[in-house]
């Protein structure tokens, strides 16, 4: 539940897909590949306003969510708003010294990661193309991802 939701800029950090996924998206013997913030560029996202009363609630679920691994490392960052203002904000930025951190792939190294990943919750392709979708409905370009997800379909055999 939130009270504000504003498209948002966080700079310095980057939506990466550089995060191997041995459980939800892969296997240990066949990782998959999902997203995390890496260090550098920019990301436009959304930032999330919560009442005080339920912010505690809000940030168990959060961690909970996110810190199953210790895949992120929980920072509060400078967004800037797009009605102007600047807040502080939680995320949860890559752990670079996490097994799971894949590094910076080029873009064929993580096309072969996001095709042969299928774990618990489905595959690490239908991710990606859902991620994509959604940020498109929010008029969010990232063309890292439409470059990464052209070229997963493109080599798919269908």
């Amino acid at each position: 539940a939130y009270v504000e939701r504003l498209p948002a800029l966080l700079q310095g950090y980057y939506r990466a897909a550089c995060i191997l996924s041995t459980i939800y998206r892969g296997t240990p013997a066949a990782p998959g590949l999902v997203l995390g913030l890496d260090r550098g560029g920019a990301c436009r996202g959304l930032a999330y306003a919560v009442a005080a009363e339920s912010a505690g609630d809000v940030i168990d679920y959060l961690y909970q969510r996110e810190m199953i691994t210790s895949v992120y490392r929980p920072r509060y960052v400078n967004v800037a708003l797009n009605d102007g203002r600047r807040v502080r904000a939680l995320t949860f930025i890559t752990n670079r010294e996490h097994v799971q951190y894949a590094g910076r792939l080029s873009l064929e190294e993580a096309a072969c990661l996001v095709r042969q990943g299928h774990g618990r919750s489905g595959s690490s392709r239908d991710y990606l193309f859902s991620t994509v979708e959604h940020l498109k409905l929010l008029g969010i370009r990232d063309t890292r991802l439409h470059k990464l997800l052209a070229l997963v379909n493109r080599d798919q055999a269908f």
